[in-house]
């Protein structure tokens, strides 16, 4: 993909079919169609004794198909990423 906006999701017309695309991806239904992120030990949890997960987007499920096969969820990843402690290297680039 060149540079943003200049390519959509079928690969023509303008950028705004991408950002069509982005919004319809956090509508409700479409969470079947990402992977979360959940507890590890919860995810043994489920798969021993089938109890649902919580995914950090809040989307409640008893855990089935391989998360490899699918897009991240926007809304856990951006919720992860704010979790995670900020790299010191980046804070301080002096050191």
């Amino acid at each position: 993909m060149s540079d943003f906006g200049q390519d959509t999701i079928g690969g023509q017309g303008s950028g705004s079919t991408l950002i069509e695309e982005q919004v319809q991806n956090i509508e409700p239904g479409d969470h079947e169609r990402n992977a979360h992120y959940v507890r590890k030990e919860k995810i043994v949890e489920s798969a021993v004794l089938g109890i649902p997960v919580i995914a950090l987007c809040g989307k409640t499920w008893v855990p089935g198909r391989d998360p490899q096969k699918f897009p991240v969820c926007p809304i856990c990843k951006e919720i992860y990423d704010g979790l995670r402690p900020e790299d010191p290297k980046s804070a301080n680039p002096d050191k």
